[in-house]
């Protein structure tokens, strides 16, 4: 585990990938872990573990087993929050954060779950626990979470062969779904005081 962290927060992409491909068919199914265990450590972005794969197993294997690892990582995060409740995503979120996260995905819904996914800057991880806290349908959900992550994982493949390239396209996207979902919540607010 030591090791495993040591190398994922490297940076040194090449080192990254060689590490995951040195477990050969085996590898996917440590990724999709990884995604899984992702979601309860903070120092870990999921950003990173797109990466990760997409070094590993090239753009299109790589970005397949990115998703695949999101949607698993996903549903385990929904089902947890469905099933374990208020208390369980309380103590994971700390009180003050949840509350910020279900009003938002009680107000917001499918588009909540969209600007989590897309963002590179958001961590997106909460948005599962509190789906499922809220109740949204689990098909809604799945489908909010594959049209936010599908775009992301695209521009990290394309972008995450150059370093810079990758740096600004980040910044970009965090900028432009940011000032999205600023815009729908303004107007979602005078469309409701009107």
């Amino acid at each position: 585990m030591r090791e495993a962290f040591d190398i994922l927060t490297s940076g040194d992409r090449p080192r990254i990938a060689e590490w995951v491909q040195q477990f050969g068919p085996w590898g996917p199914i440590w990724l999709v872990l990884a995604f899984i265990i992702q979601m309860f450590l903070v120092v870990i972005n999921v950003v990173l573990l797109i990466l990760v794969a997409i070094l590993a197993y090239g753009p299109w294997w790589g970005s397949l087993w990115a998703f695949v690892g999101i949607v698993v990582a996903s549903s385990v995060g929904y089902g947890l929050g469905y099933l374990l409740g208020e208390g369980f995503v309380g103590r994971l979120l700390g009180e003050k954060n949840e509350k910020k996260v279900v009003d938002q995905v009680q107000r917001y819904g499918v588009w909540a779950v969209v600007i989590a996914r897309i963002s590179p800057i958001i961590s997106n991880d909460a948005v599962s626990f509190v789906a499922g806290l809220a109740r949204m349908g689990y098909l809604k959900f799945l489908i909010a979470t594959a049209g936010g992550i599908l775009p992301l994982i695209a521009l990290l493949a394309y972008l995450g062969e150059e370093n810079g390239r990758l740096k600004s396209g980040l910044l970009w996207v965090s900028g432009v779904s940011l000032v999205l979902f600023a815009g729908y919540v303004w107007w979602d607010k005078r469309r409701q005081k009107a």
